[in-house]
């Protein structure tokens, strides 16, 4: 058995060495530098000339190419770390998939190396060429959308990939999630059903946030087809109460008949409410609210806030499972999706 689990531990480690086509030669060469100067850029990039590390620079990115940072007998014990990479370290929602994760890994004494992008897809892709460069044992990101380049990356690696927090798009091989417009979907319904007819969806950030965009979408388009008036309200900035403050206030202004509104997660529902107190507007009487989230105080909320639960733990500990299992032998199939689904959880506020 010991036999066994050693076996299914270096695989990675000989995999990746077959898989690793591009070479530092052929970076120096494209570059027109020698190999010592990349080795050394790779090490110290500060101790490169600038012209030279911008020359190396472009030729890592035109070749896709991943440096191999560890050597001989150190290989073994990288392949015992995982790179998870999500777009904040400060979201609620990813800090709980991050430690249902963390739980779940330690207990096979395997470690997390985590990342942040702040939803920078350029980011993603440095992140994610570092992380290779270390022969992780598996490689987890949030979302579906990536750069050519990172697909470009992950799809040579022998590493599993596990894409978390969305499925309905191209995965690179594993998703764990759930579709973000069904749950669009189900808050409009959710707001018909209580008898409103004129709706809003508030959104922070949804130039970069691709999910609460879907949430949007899938909002929208289930109110147009149940024939209510619906429209969109955004702002560029992160979420937050203060935003979500904000954004109803010119909501107000622009739609002064809306009786029902949702919010791209439960912190611009938290300003909200807030602003809804401020200006005398009856929740749920007057206006009807929605979150997304479940954050920690939307039950305590006054009014408790109604909102959308995903299931943040489950993806976490699901992705830990097929980790462990692919450590322990067991390959994972191509372009399997789990569907950790969705719960609505109906408050005061709607």
């Amino acid at each position: 058995m010991a036999d066994q689990v050693k076996e299914a531990i270096s695989r990675p480690q000989r995999r990746r060495r077959k898989m690793q086509s591009i070479t530092m030669m052929d970076v120096a060469e494209h570059a027109k530098v020698s190999p010592s100067t990349v080795s050394l850029y790779l090490r110290r990039p500060e101790a490169v000339s600038a012209s030279a590390g911008s020359s190396i620079a472009r030729a890592i990115d035109k070749l896709n190419y991943v440096p191999n940072l560890v050597a001989g007998g150190l290989a073994a014990a990288s392949s015992r770390a995982v790179s998870i990479i999500v777009p904040s370290v400060r979201n609620a929602f990813f800090a709980e998939t991050v430690a249902a994760m963390q739980t779940a890994l330690r207990k096979e004494r395997l470690q997390v190396i985590l990342g942040h992008t702040e939803y920078d897809e350029k980011e993603e892709e440095d992140l994610v060429r570092t992380a290779l460069s270390w022969a992780p044992a598996a490689v987890v990101l949030t979302g579906l959308s990536h750069s050519e380049a990172t697909r470009k990356m992950l799809a040579k690696a022998t590493v599993p990939v596990i894409e978390i927090w969305e499925l309905g798009g191209v995965q690179i091989n594993t998703a764990i999630g759930f579709h973000h417009d069904q749950v669009g979907i189900a808050s409009a319904k959710h707001l018909i059903h209580e008898g409103r007819r004129n709706l809003l969806f508030l959104g922070a950030r949804m130039h970069e946030d691709r999910r609460a965009r879907q949430r949007c979408d899938g909002f929208v388009s289930a109110a147009r087809e149940a024939g209510v008036k619906v429209d969109m309200v955004q702002h560029p900035a992160p979420s937050s109460a203060e935003v979500g403050a904000m954004l109803l206030a010119e909501a107000i202004e622009m739609h002064p008949d809306v009786d029902g509104i949702a919010c791209s997660n439960d912190h611009v529902a938290l300003g909200v409410l807030f602003e809804c107190e401020r200006l005398g507007i009856a929740v749920p009487d007057r206006l009807a609210v929605i979150g997304f989230g479940d954050l920690s105080f939307s039950a305590a909320c006054n009014p408790s806030l109604s909102t959308i639960r995903p299931s943040g733990d489950l993806i976490g500990r699901e992705a830990a499972r097929l980790i462990v299992d692919h450590m322990a032998g067991k390959e994972l199939e191509r372009d399997t999706s789990i569907d950790t689904r969705f719960t609505l959880l109906h408050r005061r506020s709607s």
